[in-house]
Parts: structure tokens; C-alpha cells; sequence
């Protein structure tokens, strides 16, 4: 992972990152954070912000994008689509203020970041 997906969550987050694994359930994490902001710039009215925090949101995808290692098998590829679709779900949702599409991000982003932690959970348990 490189310093840019460092960069888009370290704006809001205090703290280090300990390890890859743990920057990618601190994205998750991001995505969240922000979508609730977008949520609330919705509720009143604040376009700049709306636009603002969907674009972060955005970028963080796109930075889990980049980072997937597709020589690793079928989940790479599986993740992409995932992800791609949820930037298409953010787009819908800055074009029409579509808040029932960013509840749809945020129910996909939360079992990822579920998944997420189960599977590095049971890895470091193991070592």
C-alpha cells in the first residue's frame, strides 16, 4: 500500500499505522466516517461538503483498487468489482442525493470490514 491511501485517511485519523493489515480495516473505517458526513452535508443542504466527502470516499476505493494483488486469485478480482461498484453507487448518489444509495455502501463497506477483521483476527491468532 502506498503513501497515498495513507494520506486520504490520515487527514481525519490520529495515530500510526501499525501494519498494511491494519491500514486496510482503517480505510474501511474511513469510508464510513465519511460517508456519514456526506449523509449529513445531505440533510442540510451542503453541496461543497457533499461533493467534498464523497470525493474523499471515492478515493479511497479507488486507493483499495490499486492495491489489490491480483496474483493472489479469485478475491482480487471478486474485491474490484466490489469496489467498483460501490463508486458507481457514490456517483448516483452525488448526482441525485441519493441517500439510499450510500446506505448500500455503507451495508457492503461494514462486511467487508467484518470479513476484514475475521480473517486477520484468525492470521495473527495463528502465528
Amino acid at each position: 500500500m502506498n503513501n497515498t491511501a495513507y494520506a486520504a485517511y490520515t487527514q481525519t485519523s490520529i495515530g500510526g499505522i501499525e501494519s498494511p493489515t491494519k491500514l486496510i480495516g482503517m480505510l474501511y473505517d474511513g469510508i464510513l466516517r465519511f460517508i456519514y458526513r456526506t449523509k449529513k452535508a445531505m440533510s442540510e443542504g451542503d453541496v461543497e461538503k457533499k461533493v467534498y466527502y464523497i470525493n474523499r470516499t471515492n478515493a479511497i476505493f479507488m486507493e483499495l483498487l490499486n492495491s489489490l494483488d491480483y496474483s493472489a486469485g479469485d478475491v482480487a478480482h471478486y474485491l474490484a468489482g466490489i469496489y467498483t461498484r460501490q463508486i458507481q453507487l457514490l456517483t448516483a448518489a452525488n448526482v441525485r442525493n441519493d441517500i439510499q444509495s450510500l446506505d448500500e455502501v455503507v451495508n457492503v463497506v461494514r462486511q467487508l470490514s467484518e470479513a476484514w477483521r475475521d480473517v486477520t483476527d484468525e492470521g495473527e491468532g495463528e502465528l
